[in-house]
């Protein structure tokens, strides 16, 4: 798949070894994709110093009260997303140690529907994976862009993880679909 768009995961540490880590996936779809682990300012210095010197618009993919709708937003193709990649609560705390973070435009997707990640819970109804919201904010700058290599990789993980669940664990993730 090749994209214009400079994908860029700021990914909190907790979630690396984690077993139902989309990240990994992502990587193997988009394999340009960029992932710095880290929690502080101090972690991601590089990336700063990077960004500063990038000629690209940069862009934080976190809804807020000042995001924009990244379809409505105008943002071009050759740009630079960062994703947060952490539970909600790691992800707001990665904000606050990280001000430089929200002096970036935000953009948000408009999203009918919910989350296909079906083995993990979440607690809010808007929550989506990283991969998911990579996919679909990629296609909401790019509309013509088909995001469904992605999606057949997440589709394929999440049956692989429930397949491997016993019967009665497995049960219970289907049958709040």
């Amino acid at each position: 798949m090749s994209i214009k768009t400079e994908v860029i995961v700021l990914q909190h540490p907790s979630e690396v070894e984690h077993a139902k880590n989309t990240v990994k996936l992502l990587c193997l779809t988009l394999p340009a994709t960029q992932v710095v682990v880290g929690e502080t300012a101090d972690d991601f210095a590089e990336l700063q110093t990077y960004l500063q010197q990038s000629s690209k618009p940069v862009y934080l993919v976190y809804p807020n009260e000042t995001s924009q709708s990244a379809a409505d937003s105008g943002a071009v193709e050759d740009c630079i997303i960062l994703l947060i990649d952490g539970t909600w609560r790691k992800a707001f705390k990665m904000l606050q140690l990280n001000p430089w973070l929200m002096a970036l435009p935000a953009l948000h997707i408009e999203f009918e529907g919910g989350s296909q990640y079906r083995i993990r819970k979440a607690k809010r109804s808007d929550s989506l994976s990283t991969l998911e919201a990579t996919a679909y904010m990629l296609q909401a700058i790019s509309p013509t862009l088909d995001i469904a290599p992605m999606f057949a990789a997440f589709d394929a993980m999440v049956q692989h993880k429930l397949d491997a669940m016993p019967a009665a664990v497995r049960a219970r993730y289907e049958q709040e679909q």
